[in-house]
């Protein structure tokens, strides 16, 4: 779309953002329909492959003049700079005084640029796999003997959010093992989860995987007591219970010895590793037992390719680069301020929250490096659901209401006729089904760009104008050969640069997460009252006053 060699000159950041907000004028209402008119090669000019993905960013109300643009104010906020910084040890994290390498979590084991954190990390993995392999070989077992069967992982954030979306999206790719192995997920603060799972469980034959990077966690460590008292009753405190039901995963060992886990079954994390960026890591264990080791290292290698892509790549031709302006673009300058994740694919439920938690708690902020208060909106709201799920839901709004939105579409190309499909009875009837949930894909993205052009002319003349369509909603459609370890990994990593992109032009911090806490520690100052070992609720505003008699009288009565 621009030309490679185009010089872009340190420019004052002020003068590019006049020049931005000039476009906007010039552009502002103008329709997708007539930037597709102007060049017959706009998917090819505007599309990136980089196998196995394509990355088709056409549908965005863009052009040349505007991507150039764009492209200076990446330069003027020094995103270069910033990426070579990313990429080394240095304390991004200003706020919490730590580094930010999530990236070192999927460096090859021989890497030659970092090799003390390659065999850091590759330590811990290789101790993860050893795990790994003596369960799926039955030879881990519980405190009577018997072969584990089941594995509940007890997490909250991004000890749960991304193995959860991870050991879900890659259900097909579940490692074959003796006895069947079930992998759970716990992480609501009150019990539900927990207390439904544990009636479908054999203590004997349960383990319990405790994720926190601080281990003190409330959410997670409430769920974790109910479980320890559940073993005790259910197996009379067997003095090796600790030792036989439960892991630990933690960049704090001296806690998880405190609470009883034994040394050789504690995974440690580093305070250079974010939560939500943690399941390349020990976090990542519940998805090693799902998929094996195997995919495990492959969900890392497609991840370690977009860090290189990322590193290395001009920025019209680099992914995550394009991801973060489109976006700022569309929040700052067109004024969408919401962004839709429409995957065609039932295995990337748990897609969309994700990346809500990635986005929203990395750039939900207000206050920039320097400490003042940002120029821009910076975050969107990020929603979604599985698209063909959405399409009856809240596909109307996005079609015919007065809101503007993004999106992004996400599907696989092929699916039921891989190697691991070959067992799948009636395997022709769901590869149909496949290429009709990618027919809905492709025509739902057209009809919200193009709208009533989208339609049959002789059609549109006698619609109502309720049966009418204005279109003009940009959208990204995002391709993968296939949803596999590899390029799964490969769309998370994309994700996770698009948020420091974005970071950077925001001029903010996305690795630390202030406001997640403070709601924490007023929780603890009213959970004596309710407990009843407080009694003082004057110092409360009067709603909250109101509403803890409210229940305190339920929980009298």
């Amino acid at each position: 779309m621009i030309d490679s060699a185009q010089p872009y000159p340190v420019e004052d950041v002020a003068a590019v953002i006049d020049q931005l907000k000039q476009l906007v004028d010039q552009y502002q209402h103008k329709h997708l329909n007539e930037f597709f008119q102007e060049s017959a090669s706009r998917f090819e000019a505007c599309s990136i492959h980089l196998d196995p993905i394509i990355f088709d960013y056409s549908k965005h109300r863009i052009n040349p003049e505007i991507l150039s643009h764009l492209i200076r104010w990446a330069y003027a906020q020094d995103l270069k700079p910033w990426i070579h910084q990313l990429f080394s040890q240095k304390h991004l994290n200003y706020t919490e005084d730590r580094a930010a390498m999530h990236w070192a979590l999927r460096l090859p084991k021989q890497d030659q640029h970092y090799p003390d954190l390659a065999a850091l990390v590759h330590q811990q993995l290789e101790r993860m796999e050893a795990l790994v392999n003596k369960i799926h070989q039955g030879q881990y077992r519980g405190v009577t003997g018997e072969v584990i069967q089941d594995v509940v992982n007890i997490g909250v954030g991004g000890s749960d959010l991304g193995p959860l979306m991870v050991t879900h999206a890659l259900s097909d790719f579940k490692k074959q093992t003796e006895k069947p192995l079930n992998v759970h997920f716990v992480s609501t603060i009150d019990g539900s989860q927990l207390s439904e799972l544990l009636h479908r469980l054999r203590p004997e034959t349960t383990l319990f995987i405790i994720s926190s990077k601080s281990f003190g966690t409330i959410d997670t460590l409430s769920n974790a007591q109910t479980a320890r008292l559940w073993l005790e009753k259910r197996l009379n405190q067997h003095p090796q219970l600790l030792k036989h039901h439960f892991i630990g995963v933690s960049t704090k060992p001296e806690k998880m010895t405190e609470w009883g886990i034994a040394g050789e079954n504690q995974f440690l994390l580093w305070d250079w590793v974010g939560g939500r960026y943690s399941l390349w890591s020990c976090i990542g264990l519940p998805i090693a037992l799902s998929i094996g080791m195997d995919g495990f290292r492959q969900l890392l290698a497609g991840a370690h390719q977009i860090d290189q892509h990322f590193k290395q790549a001009p920025f019209h031709q680099n992914i995550p680069v394009l991801m973060g302006l489109l976006s700022a673009w569309n929040n700052n300058f067109l004024d969408i301020q919401t962004h839709a994740v429409l995957p065609y694919d039932g295995r990337l439920k748990y897609f969309a929250p994700y990346l809500q938690q990635l986005e929203m708690e990395s750039n939900g902020k207000s206050i920039q490096r320097t400490g003042e208060k940002v120029n821009w909106d910076t975050c969107p709201i990020i929603w979604g659901e599985i698209g063909p799920n959405a399409q009856h839901a809240f596909y109307q709004l996005l079609h015919q209401g007065t809101q503007s939105v993004s999106s992004d579409f996400i599907a696989p190309i092929h699916r039921y006729n891989a190697k691991q499909f070959t067992y799948v009875e009636n395997a022709d009837a769901l590869i149909e089904q496949h290429h009709l949930a990618l027919s809905n894909c492709l025509a739902q993205s057209r009809l919200l760009a193009f709208g009533n052009q989208a339609l049959d002319p002789n059609e549109v003349e006698s619609l109502p104008k309720y049966k009418q369509y204005e279109g003009n909603q940009p959208s990204t459609t995002i391709l993968m050969q296939e949803l596999n370890p590899y390029s799964l990994g490969m769309l998370i990593a994309m994700y996770e640069h698009k948020v420091f992109v974005q970071s950077v032009l925001w001029n903010i911090n996305p690795f630390d997460q202030w406001g997640v806490e403070k709601g924490k520690e007023i929780a603890n100052q009213i959970l004596p009252i309710l407990n009843g070992s407080q009694q003082n609720i004057s110092d409360l505003d009067a709603s909250t006053q109101g509403l803890i008699k409210v229940l305190l009288g339920k929980l009298d009565g």
